[in-house]
C-alpha cells in the first residue's frame, strides 16, 4: 500500500495500527478523565496495559476537574512497542464557533512540545477529535497538517511525525484536505 510522505520523509501518512508501531512516542486522542474510553484511547489503554493507566491516575491528580482541551501529557507505553504515550485532549465538535480550531492546534503543539521535552525524535499521531468528538476530519486534517508541518519548520530534532489512519478512506480524506506542501 502507498505511504506518502512529505517534508524529506519526516511527515508520513500510514495505513496501520498506532498501537503496533515501534517508535518513541504514539499520542492517545484521550478523554479529559484519562482513565481509558473507545476507539483509539481505549485501544492504547488495552495494548499498554496497567502501568498506563496508573501513571494517569497519577497524573490525573494535577487535574481534579479533568485534563483540559489542548493540554498533553507523557506516560510511559506500558506493553506497547512505543517507549512513551502522549495523551491529549482534543476538543469537541460544536460546529466550529466555540475555538475548536485553536483547540485542536493546542492538542499538536503541545503533544510536540512534550516530544521534544523527552528528545523524542519519532511520534504518530491519529486524528484527534475526528472520531466520536464529531470534529469533521477534513477540518481536522487541515488544522492538523498546518500545526505540524509549521513544527516541524522550527525544529530538526523531530525526525519524523506519522499521522496514521485505521481505515483507508480517512487516510484519503486526510490527504486531500492536509494541504501539504515544502516549507
Amino acid at each position: 500500500m502507498d505511504t506518502p510522505s512529505f517534508l524529506g520523509g519526516r511527515l508520513v501518512v500510514e495505513l496501520g495500527d498506532i498501537t503496533k508501531l515501534d517508535i518513541d512516542a504514539i499520542v492517545n486522542a484521550a478523554n479529559t478523565s484519562l482513565m481509558g474510553g473507545g476507539g483509539v484511547d481505549g485501544a492504547i489503554h488495552k495494548g499498554g496495559g496497567l502501568s498506563i493507566l496508573e501513571e494517569c491516575r497519577t497524573i490525573r491528580k494535577n487535574y481534579p476537574n479533568g485534563l483540559p482541551t489542548g493540554k498533553a501529557v507523557l506516560t510511559k507505553g506500558g506493553n506497547l512497542p512505543a517507549k512513551y504515550v502522549i495523551h491529549t485532549v482534543g476538543p469537541v465538535w460544536q460546529g466550529g464557533q466555540s475555538s475548536e480550531p485553536d483547540l485542536l492546534k493546542d492538542c499538536y503543539n503541545n503533544s510536540l512540545d512534550l516530544a521534544l521535552q523527552n528528545n523524542i525524535k519519532t511520534i504518530a499521531f491519529p486524528a484527534i477529535s475526528a472520531g466520536v468528538y464529531g470534529y469533521p476530519l477534513d477540518q481536522a486534517s487541515q488544522v492538523a497538517a498546518k500545526a505540524v508541518q509549521e513544527r516541524l519548520s522550527q525544529s530538526k530534532a523531530i525526525e519524523k511525525v506519522i499521522f496514521i489512519f485505521f481505515i483507508q478512506e480517512d487516510k484519503d480524506i486526510f490527504l486531500k484536505h492536509c494541504n501539504l506542501g515544502p516549507y
